[in-house]
């Protein structure tokens, strides 16, 4: 447990300002966690001596405790006890401060992601869309091509078969008949 403590500290130290706490008071929690690491450590020498010499269960139990036969309280050890609970209680609200902020963030995350979707599925749509339109005039084209191949081989074997007196007969009919056209499309 105190590793883990001096973990988060090492962790708000890199970057202070955002845990909200100054270089003091990181000290102060360094300081802590090596005065608890200490007792630990006496704690359980004494827990190991007293296993071997035989002491009674109570006897232990107050040493743990580290009260007094009299039950009365040591005033720096209640003190430190007080500031470990106040430590305690505002490195909870902390890290709960850090849940709801991550939680928040997590939501808008959440949504913005659910917009990308819907958006994304719009744009498979229209290309869906656009990839029939664009399948349909190539279908078009194909027909139109053939269509102007026919017309293009009859064209020719006319002029062929035509002498150079129906050629011009025939340029005479196409440009009256264009120019007919002409005056069908645009003037009414």
């Amino acid at each position: 447990m105190v590793d883990e403590l001096n973990k988060t500290i090492d962790v708000a130290a890199r970057d202070p300002s955002w845990y909200g706490i100054d270089n003091r008071e990181l000290e102060s929690r360094r300081r802590w966690t090596i005065t608890t690491r200490t007792q630990v450590g006496d704690v359980k020498k004494s827990v190991v001596a007293r296993k071997e010499n035989g002491n009674s269960a109570s006897a232990m139990c107050r040493e743990l405790m580290k009260l007094p036969i009299s039950h009365k309280s040591d005033r720096s050890y209640q003190d430190s006890a007080e500031d470990n609970d106040d430590f305690i209680v505002s490195e909870s609200d902390r890290q709960m401060l850090l849940i709801k902020q991550q939680d928040e963030e997590l939501d808008e995350l959440s949504a913005s992601v659910e917009r990308i979707r819907g958006v994304g599925l719009t744009i498979h749509k229209e290309l869906l869309a656009q990839e029939k339109i664009i399948d349909d005039l190539g279908t078009e084209m194909d027909s139109t091509t053939n269509r102007l191949d026919f017309v293009q081989k009859k064209v020719a074997m006319i002029m062929k078969k035509a002498s150079a007196k129906g050629q011009i007969m025939m340029i005479l009919f196409l440009l009256v008949l264009f120019i007919i056209l002409f005056i069908l499309v645009f003037l009414t």
